[in-house]
């Protein structure tokens, strides 16, 4: 299996690169000044062409960031997929356009892809941003399937993306396989499974990135395991978003594309169970937001 470079989006003639460099756990307070504008800068001369972003992390700070590295990068727009998200408390509809506007603000730029958190009046909304042409593309994040079935009863334009957590010990097999057969892109955050934020409670005990299985396949293929970890996603139809500020990760997260065998590929997709079953969430936004998101017996928050 040879994971692939881009994917192609429904509806459009738009390909979303499957390595992109995220920026989530940035905040100005925590992270040198300056230090994500660097990252960016680093990964554009390396040829990330995907970068995701959000108004909330740093409060509009690292779109700010972002921007600068693009404009000093001389990289013309249409070659980058940008991303970003509406925040939590803009999802009101008469909100929607004004967080947009603050992104733009930010960014000094249009961009590809606004995702939202919620649906149905928000999602009309966002549906409003790429009639007047602030975006050409609208899309999801943390969406369950139950979540996503709602919206598409009433969507006007097909989400084309679903960012949600996936990796070897989250799989999510089930939302993945609903989103492909629906034409929804997926792209995993926190894809190689670490803690988040350390203030949200996360998995206890070792991540992906410590098993033993994936760590021997690594050695095989002279990788890393995070190498390995982010190439086993992609050949599962889905990009990438590692975030990193040490340079020399950043290098490793966009060498990702060689060629996993059928059989270690099944290996990593079977770590937890053949349908994922064991699997752990490690960002739990429940406890943070209140309520559970991800459950899939509830189609309300």
């Amino acid at each position: 299996m040879f994971p692939s470079e881009s994917f192609p989006l429904k509806n459009t003639t738009i390909c979303i690169p499957s390595r992109g460099l995220g920026t989530f756990q940035v905040d100005p307070k925590v992270y040198p000044e300056g230090s994500v504008k660097d990252s960016v800068i680093q990964a554009l001369k390396l040829g990330y062409r995907h970068i995701d972003a959000a108004f909330g992390y740093g409060w509009g700070q690292v779109e700010r960031d972002i921007g600068e590295a693009i404009r000093e990068s001389g990289i013309p727009r249409d070659e980058l997929f940008i991303v970003t998200k509406l925040h939590n408390c803009f999802h009101n509809p008469k909100d929607v356009e004004i967080n947009m506007n603050m992104s733009l603000g930010n960014f000094k730029l249009d961009y590809d892809i606004p995702l939202s958190k919620a649906y149905d009046v928000t999602w009309a909304a966002m549906e409003k941003l790429v009639e007047q042409g602030k975006t050409r593309l609208i899309g999801v994040s943390n969406f369950s399937s139950p979540k996503l079935k709602r919206l598409l009863k009433t969507a006007k334009i097909h989400p084309v993306v679903n960012q949600v957590e996936i990796h070897p010990y989250f799989p999510q097999k089930g939302l993945v396989e609903y989103c492909q057969a629906n034409e929804i892109h997926v792209t995993a955050h926190c894809p190689l499974g670490g803690a988040p934020i350390p203030v949200l409670i996360g998995r206890d005990g070792p991540g992906p990135l410590e098993d033993p299985t994936i760590l021997e396949l690594a050695k095989q293929y002279k990788k890393t395991a995070a190498q390995l970890i982010l190439c086993h996603s992609i050949c599962r139809g889905i990009s990438v978003i590692p975030k990193s500020n040490n340079p020399k990760r950043v290098i490793e997260n966009f060498d990702v594309l060689f060629e996993l065998s059928e059989a270690d590929f099944k290996t990593i997709d079977d770590l937890m169970g053949e349908h994922g079953e064991r699997g752990v969430r490690n960002l739990e936004p429940k406890d943070y937001l209140g309520f559970d998101n991800f459950n899939e017996a509830i189609e309300e928050p």
